[in-house]
């Protein structure tokens, strides 16, 4: 019978997981994904090859977990900032807004995630299908609302869902590589995300 960790045990793995992930995107920023190896994260962890190899597989898997969890605390600081009870415009740019501040308090993954993700293959598309059904559920719960569905916004469906973040994603990602701030499209993003929800006249 297998004994369950200690928690102090636990924890230990615990930091040292996040001290591995945090020096991964302390490293993208300074290097850029491409020129980070293994030895360079372990060296800003203060750690050795093998810690990193006992939660990791490769530089690969690390970047991928990393990635993980930047959009899931994304989306949560998406869902904190839109008040439920407020006009629905209002909370498609209280989202909107959350979304590019959260991502500019990152931008060097940011960057990282439009130009490094592709060259990951299999791994690219899982997290990337992953990444993308998680903001589903977000903008579902989003749109699920009493403001929504007494204005015939809500519910929204899967497939304006996808159009709409497919949308954001590429404007803040040509946004991004040709040198301005997320936050330069803010109110564009807003208008046409307000425009595509809006229900239409009969």
């Amino acid at each position: 019978m297998n004994t369950p960790p200690a928690p102090r045990a636990a924890d230990d793995k615990s930091a040292f997981r996040q001290r591995l992930l945090d020096a991964l995107e302390a490293s993208i920023a300074e290097d850029g994904y491409a020129k980070t190896t293994v030895a360079d994260i372990v060296r800003r962890a203060r750690t050795s090859r093998r810690t990193f190899y006992e939660h990791f597989d490769s530089r690969e898997a690390c970047f991928v977990a990393l990635l993980s969890e930047a959009n899931a605390d994304q989306i949560r600081q998406i869902s904190q900032a839109v008040d439920s009870s407020a006009p629905w415009q209002k909370q498609v740019r209280q989202a909107i807004e959350a979304w590019i501040s959260a991502a500019e308090a990152r931008s060097a993954l940011m960057v990282s995630w439009i130009r490094d993700v592709p060259a990951l293959g299999v791994a690219a598309r899982h997290l990337q299908r992953d990444s993308m059904e998680h903001f589903i559920e977000m903008v579902g719960a989003i749109g699920g609302t009493d403001e929504f569905r007494a204005a015939g916004v809500g519910p929204v469906s899967r497939r304006r869902m996808i159009m709409l973040l497919g949308g954001l994603r590429e404007l803040t990602a040509i946004t991004v590589e040709e040198g301005g701030r997320m936050s330069d499209v803010t109110d564009e993003a807003v208008d046409a995300s307000i425009a595509l929800l809006s229900p239409h006249p009969n």
